[in-house]
């Protein structure tokens, strides 16, 4: 087999991590990014924290949450309080969530030029639509926070009422928001909740599939090229979506080279270690440097 480094040139350049990286893309014939939770952590939306407890104290004095996420993820007693807390979500991480800095970086770095390049993103804030990426490369495969789907999965369509979000936030008292603005799925008359994966599944609505058609359709135009699989910022919560298939594009690529930039030292398999690099910096110090 050709070694990484008699394809990728860039793989025997010194520098710091940032001028790796750089030279990686300049030299890939095509980018696929990943992008997990780490990365709107490093540009300030952590879900611990100041953050977290500023905007809900009292649900975490009601429920001793310990972050965010498992706050967001919780069985709550009734809708009234279910909206209560997720409206407060919504409008922090989605609809009034400001453009992150790390953010709006990797677009302006990535913009520039002719890269041909996409993303597949578990993360359901408006980080990526608020720096002005291109929807067009984007696979929001983890559904959105600011759409709202039916909690009885009967149709495939979502629904976005910014307006309500701001009202209930405003009007709820007591960890509660009155029962008429509980918002109600219009086919089947069901509550709706917000628009995310679990267990029981998620609503994929026409957006979502036009997204993982034109993701799956760049995948298939540059198979067996020269392409970097960029991994950032992904945990081991849903390795299925990001890294397990990276790692089998890659092994079945000899071409392809993948790249995680994660300060957690995840384990890369031993067939990968002539076809991988580990960026292991904090991150606004890598993407941040472009």
């Amino acid at each position: 087999m050709v070694q990484a480094t008699q394809i990728w040139k860039s793989l025997g350049q010194t520098g710091s991590q940032a001028d790796q990286l750089r030279a990686l893309i300049d030299e890939a014939e095509a980018t696929v990014v990943g992008i997990g939770a780490g990365m709107p952590a490093a540009d300030g939306f952590s879900y611990v924290g100041p953050r977290f407890e500023t905007h809900f104290a009292d649900f975490i004095q009601k429920y001793h949450f310990y972050d965010m996420l498992q706050a967001f993820l919780a069985d709550f007693e009734d809708w009234s309080e279910y909206w209560a807390f997720e409206s407060r979500f919504v409008l922090l991480n989605g609809i009034e969530q400001p453009e992150g800095k790390l953010y709006h970086h990797f677009r302006a770095f990535m913009d520039h030029g002719d890269r041909h390049y996409t993303i597949i993103n578990t993360n359901g804030d408006n980080t990526l639509e608020k720096a002005h990426f291109d929807r067009n490369r984007i696979f929001n495969y983890q559904g959105q926070y600011s759409r709202m789907q039916c909690s009885k999965f009967c149709t495939p369509v979502t629904y976005r009422d910014d307006d309500l979000i701001r009202k209930m936030v405003r009007e709820q008292k007591e960890l509660r928001v009155p029962e008429s603005l509980i918002p109600k799925c219009p086919n089947c008359g069901a509550p709706l909740e917000v628009n995310k994966r679990t267990d029981a599944g998620m609503v994929e609505d026409e957006e979502w599939h036009r997204e993982a058609k034109n993701y799956h359709d760049f995948l298939d135009r540059w198979h067996g090229r020269k392409v970097l699989y960029l991994e950032i910022g992904v945990g081991n919560t849903t390795p299925w979506i990001i890294r397990k298939p990276f790692w089998k594009m890659t092994r079945e690529n000899p071409n392809a080279l993948y790249v995680m930039l994660n300060q957690k030292d995840y384990q890369i398999p031993e067939e990968l270690q002539g076809q991988s690099l580990r960026l292991n910096q904090d991150m606004t110090q890598v993407i941040g440097h472009l």
